[in-house]
């Protein structure tokens, strides 16, 4: 049994599919999601009084995350930045290339900026970060 405060930093599962890159790579999400373990469970592991906040990523973090480039998707055709991403190694290498295939087309045509481009101006973007902190 742990004393004090515990503060755990995850991601909530339940959040992952409503990121923008979902409609790219969903089987790279959907690894994501299953990775992570429900956000209950760890406050009810936790015990005590929990409280569960949304942590906002900022726009220029470093960290190699996918909701870490959210509005800076020229990011996911570095191959570097992407492995960097844990959750694509779940994928075969051939559906990694079509699903960058499949961000450089929506950046070349214009759909991803149509759709998502004001996240190139947010100082932060609320994804699925969260901090579950419990007091005993």
């Amino acid at each position: 049994m742990t004393r004090g405060p515990v503060a755990v930093l995850t991601c909530d599962p339940g959040l992952v599919r409503g990121f923008w890159l979902y409609e790219c790579v969903p089987l790279v999400l959907d690894t994501q999601a299953r990775r992570c373990p429900f956000v209950a469970g760890i406050a009810d592991a936790l015990g005590g009084t929990v409280t569960v906040t949304a942590v906002p990523i900022p726009s220029d973090c470093t960290d190699g995350f996918n909701e870490a480039y959210f509005g800076r998707p020229e990011r996911f055709l570095d191959p570097v930045a992407v492995q960097a991403c844990s959750a694509w190694s779940f994928v075969a290498e051939e559906t990694r290339a079509r699903y960058v295939g499949r961000i450089k087309a929506a950046l070349a045509d214009g759909s991803w900026g149509a759709r998502h481009g004001a996240l190139r101006d947010a100082e932060a973007y609320e994804g699925s970060l969260v901090l579950i902190r419990s007091v005993r």
